[in-house]
Formats: C-alpha cells, structure tokens, sequence
C-alpha cells in the first residue's frame, strides 16, 4: 500500500494529502471472466474479476479516480454478437458500458479497436456512458491547428474533485483529463472511416492542449494515452509515443495501454527514457495495467497545496493481477482495515447486481455461438502453424479467395491468379499458453469460427506482382529468430512478433533459411537490405516468376497497412466490400457441409546440419507431435509462463 511517510519529511506532515488513480486499459469487451471460444468459464481476467481489485484499490486511498484506457468494445464473440447480429436497438446500453458505469469510471478515452464496428455503431454504444469520453487527436473535421480542429469527443475533460488531507480537511483540485488513440486508427479501418475521421501525432496534439488545460485551471494533468511504450525520440505520427508524450511539459501522470503489457515490470529495464524502478517515463509517473482485465493499474501520488498551487512531492507504481500470485512487476496491498472489509462487502453485492444485468445478453451470445454450421474430418489447430503445418488456415483461405473470385467483376482483374495471405491469430503470444486455436474433427459450431478467426475484420484483395509477394514473406520472415550454423536451442520464434504478423500465402510454396539475418525489423521496417530469408518460392510446380500479377486476398486491417506488409496501399486495393471475413468462413462451411482443407505443406525450411532450435507452444499441442515427426520434438515441459516447449532438429526440417 502506499505509504506517504516515504514521499515526504515529517515537515509536510499533515497538508499532504494522497490522490490515487486508477487504470483498466485494453479490456476487449472482457466483462466476465468466460472464455467464448472454448465456452468456459476462465480465472485471472474479466472486468468483474478485476473490479473487486478496484473496490479493495479504492478503499485503501481517501482519494481516489478510475480510469480506462480504450479498447474496450471489441474483442469477444459478445462484441461481434452485438455488432454484427442482435444491433444496438433504441434504449439498449451496451454491457460495457453498463458495467463502466455500475462501477463509477471518472473518464474513458478512445483506442484504435473502437473502431472496428464502425462510426455509427460507436456513437450509439458512447451514447450510454455515464462518464466523460476523450480524445484529443481524432477529428471530424481538421483545422488549422489541433485547437482548432471538430474532435469526435471531447479532447479533454476537468473534473473538479474535493481531496481530504491527513488531518481530515477538504481541498479543491481541478484534474485536467485529456485522452489520445494511435493516429494510424484511421488507416486500420480505412472502410469505416475514409472521409469520416483524421488523425493528428499525438505529441503535437498534447502540445497544443495541455497548455490550454492549464490556463482552464487545471492543477493536475492526466494522460489517458492508448499508446504503448516504444522509441525513446519523438517522430512524426509514431504510434506507440508514450515515452515523447511523458515530456510533453504540463502533464503529471501517463496512463499507458496497447502494447499489452505490465508497465513497471522487468521487460522494459534498459528501455530508453523508461526507469522500471520508478515506475516512471521520462520522470512521470506511468502505469499499464495488461489487458482484458488481468491487471488494475494503480499510481499514487503525494501532493500538497503550497500558496495555492498544488505540488506533487512524491510518487508510486504499481500494478496488481487478478490471477492468483502476481507476476513480476507487481504488488499487492496488506490485508485491508475494516474499511476496506465493508467497501469490499459493497463491491461484491453491486458486483453481483452488475452480473445479472449483464446474464442476459452473456447467454445470447453463448446461445448463438453454439449454432452448428457445419463439420471438419480433422482437427484444425494453430498450434504448428510457423512450422508449417496450416490445415486450419488453409480452410481461411480457401474460403476468402472463392468470396473474393466470386467479385471481381474486371475482366482483367478475373484473369489473374489469386494467393490467399493468413495468419494465426491465436498463437500464443501476450495472450498466454491456451491462446491457440483448436477445433477438434466434430461438428463446427460459430464459437469455432471465432477461434479460427478472431478479429472482425472484413474481406480485402489487392493487386500484387510476385515480387511483392516475396517481400511479403520476407516480412513474415521477421517471426523468427536467427539459427545460427551448430547453434542449440536458440528460441525459434521471435517474441517481438505477434501471431497476425505471420503471414502464410497460399498457393506459394517457401523455403526460408533461418541461417540469415531477418529482412525486417519486429514492427515492419527493413532493417538489412541485403538480407534475404526466403531461398525459394513456386507457384504452381515452377518458381516464382517476380514479374507475374496477382490478386492477394488479405483482410481490411492489413490491407490498410497494418503491420508495414508491401504493396498495402491504396491504389493497390481491388476489393473491399465490407463483408466480415467470419461471415465469409461461416458461408463457406455451410456451403461444402464437411470441411477436408489441404494438409500439404507450403513452408519448408533449409537444412541446418547439428542446430537445435526450442519451439514453444500450447500444450496441447501433444497430442500432435506426429504432424511434426520431421523435426524430431523432444517434449522439455512446461515454461514458466506454461508454454510446451519443443527442442527440434533443424538437419532435416
């Protein structure tokens, strides 16, 4: 808990008052602690598991402000359930918000996935919240400036709140809250938005407001920044700016999110301008609370009023997990007072309430997710899918490029070939050991759509020449780390690298050699211009002729530059129709009856005679091994975070 005797000398004593915010930050529409996919009920995440952190966090402080951080609409099957189904009917409240609401937040701000759904579907779901909504740097309508510019919400709020100092008197504070989204919002979701939205830098944004916070009479400034902790320098429309916006001058605390992660822990030691120790970027104190509500934020803060200004005297981070056993990076409080004990009892019973408001649209969705639509002769899983074993994205592909054949009404464009370019959404990753998809051979219900295809993004296609479809597996490339000739147990994939950034074009066959030096960084940047991992690439029995067109079905977030893949400009882009690609799927199961996609492999590896690589994957995986019989797995147990891990014999991959 914090204690303020270690912010300040026994001379401040007792005008020092203690002020604690609070964060939520990349919840999905987590409300409850129940994984879709699987339909079961799941521990450690979920807004109404979190919320008794909540409950204990603010009875522990005599002042206290809730926070969330964006990305609070999309993410489960309830989200899609709601958007693309049942709709927002007039008088409905959309359940996160009912749940926001219930549990008293004092200011939202926008992330990028809002907008996934669309404008008007996010207009309608805002429409009930209780609370302030803000976002700076996103606008209807640019000006000249950024203070000049139509905000699709408010850029920022002041809340005017009373604090109680140690001696039990009562001060007014004037808490300046301004929110901002990554500005590449708009090119994610370029179908929802073109000519509806823009987008300015962050920092430029907070450097134009925050003085005018100031001037409205704010004592304190919050960030509520849906961006993540990235490049220490400052450029021009970054999309993770945390640390430049920390140094913007006016603001006092940086409430972080997107990269889904634990901000302070250890995996940001020695990252410039951030100090773990602390718990501070650029001398501020900030905080990220992990994401679907495994973790709540906290950042106390010690201030006092001196000749009518209010000053910070100290600071502290932390972050508390609602899994049982924190992790590293965190801490929990002593057992709570009498205090605590009854707000807790509060908590619960509100909790409880707050539950069976929102029982029935959770049994809805679990109702429509169970609908039978077809069934596959063979697991379809993802827990292989970088050593090339793609059955489960191979049923994707074939199913997007028969929607995207059936539209392409240029005769010209009809003509071409058409590859299929698919990634493993749920490969393990940030989101844990059981992020995998598994579909056993039984029939297919639409929670198992979901788990195929987990994001609500819509069907895509471009034009592109072979040679841009090897720059795009050298992008892919960037998954793996480097296996060095008689290098052992080097870990073969690349953290810095998530699933979706694995691209898988069917109807190319590859070879990578993992000897060389990746292509491109982690985030899309080339990084050697002269290395190539990719050895070998056919196309129908020959080899690729780089010269040759094609048509490239891909989905709406990639297509619009997610990712930094080649040739995803506009220009390029042949169809967007808008069509979800689950719905796409969800068709095209129900059209074949029985799902056979191909089992053949079109990635293979060259040959390192003597190197040993490690793999890490969900357990279950195990029952699989027999598909990956080449590499010779020798099963070495659970990792620390409870990942499979695999030592395989890259002689003959």
């Amino acid at each position: 808990m914090f204690n303020p005797v270690t912010f300040a000398d026994a001379a401040v004593g007792e005008r020092t008052v203690h002020l604690r915010l609070i964060e939520t930050t990349d919840l999905h529409l987590h409300l409850l602690p129940f994984d879709y996919f699987t339909d079961q009920p799941v521990t450690g995440l979920g807004l109404l598991a979190a919320a008794e952190l909540i409950e204990e966090a603010r009875s522990e402080a005599a002042s206290a402000l809730l926070f969330d951080n964006g990305d609070f609409l999309q993410g489960t099957a309830m989200g899609d359930y709601l958007a693309h189904e049942r709709g927002l009917r007039a008088g409905d409240e959309h359940p996160v918000m009912t749940a926001m609401n219930a549990l008293r937040y004092d200011a939202i701000t926008l992330g990028n996935h809002e907008f996934n759904y669309g404008l008007d579907f996010l207009t309608a779901a805002l429409a009930g919240a209780a609370c302030p909504v803000v976002s700076a740097n996103l606008m209807t309508k640019r000006g000249a400036a950024p203070r000049t510019d139509r905000t699709l919400v408010k850029p920022y709020v002041l809340l005017d709140r009373v604090l109680t100092d140690a001696a039990g008197l009562r001060h007014p504070i004037r808490i300046g809250v301004i929110g901002f989204a990554p500005p590449q919002v708009v090119d994610w979701d370029r179908q929802h938005l073109e000519n509806r939205l823009q987008a300015r830098d962050i920092v430029e944004t907070a450097r134009a407001w925050v003085p005018e916070m100031r001037e409205a009479g704010a004592d304190l400034v919050v960030a509520l920044a849906h961006t993540g902790i990235g490049a220490a320098q400052h450029s021009d429309g970054m999309e993770n700016a945390a640390v430049p916006l920390a140094r913007v001058a006016g603001i006092d605390a940086l409430l972080t999110g997107h990269n889904h992660m634990v901000f302070p822990s250890p995996v940001f030691t020695g990252h410039g301008g951030v100090d773990v120790q602390t718990g501070t970027i650029a001398g501020k104190p900030a905080v990220m609370g992990g994401f679907w509500g495994s973790h709540i934020g906290l950042i106390d803060m010690l201030l006092v009023r001196d000749g009518g200004r209010w000053q910070v005297l100290g600071t502290h981070t932390q972050t508390r997990a609602v899994a049982a056993g924190a992790r590293q990076g965190e801490a929990r409080g002593p057992a709570p007072d009498r205090k605590a004990a009854r707000a807790r009892l509060q908590g619960k019973a509100r909790l409880a309430h707050l539950s069976a408001a929102i029982a029935p649209m959770h049994e809805d969705t679990r109702a429509a997710i169970r609908r039978p639509v077809g069934e596959t002769a063979i697991p379809l899983h993802s827990y292989f899918a970088h050593l090339g074993e793609t059955a489960a994205l191979a049923l994707v592909a074939e199913a997007q490029r028969q929607h995207v054949a059936a539209r392409l009404r240029d005769p010209g464009l009809a003509a071409l070939p058409i590859l299929s370019s698919v990634a493993p959404f749920k490969c393990g990753g940030l989101g844990g050991s059981g992020n995998f998809t598994d579909v056993p051979a039984e029939p297919i219900a639409l929670r198992h759509i979901a788990d195929l295809y987990s994001f609500p993004n819509s069907i895509a296609a471009l034009r592109v020449t072979g040679a841009e479809a090897v720059e795009w597996l050298e992008r892919s490339a960037s998954a793996f780390n480097r296996l060095r000739p008689d290098s052992q147990d080097t870990l073969l994939r690349d953290p810095r690298v998530p699933g979706y950034n694995f691209e898988v074009i069917d109807g190319l066959s590859v070879e990578y050699d993992l000897s060389q030096p990746a292509r491109y960084t982690p985030d899309g940047r080339l990084a050697q211009a002269d290395a190539r991992r990719v050895a070998r690439v056919g196309f129908r029995g020959a080899p690729l002729d780089p010269a040759q067109e094609f048509i490239l079905c891909t989905n709406s977030f990639r297509a619009c530059g997610a990712g930094q893949f080649p040739a995803t400009v506009p220009e390029r882009l042949v169809l967007q129709d808008g069509t979800i690609t689950r719905d796409v799927i969800r068709a095209h199961v129900e059209r074949i009856g029985t799902v056979r996609p191909s089992t053949s492999r079109s990635i293979a590896f060259t040959p390192l005679p003597g190197v040993h690589a490690l793999f890490e994957t969900g357990p279950g995986a195990e029952r699989y091994l027999g598909q990956i019989a080449r590499f010779h797995p020798e099963p070495r147990g659970l990792s620390r975070a409870g990942f499979l891990r695999l030592r395989l014999d890259w002689s003959a991959p």
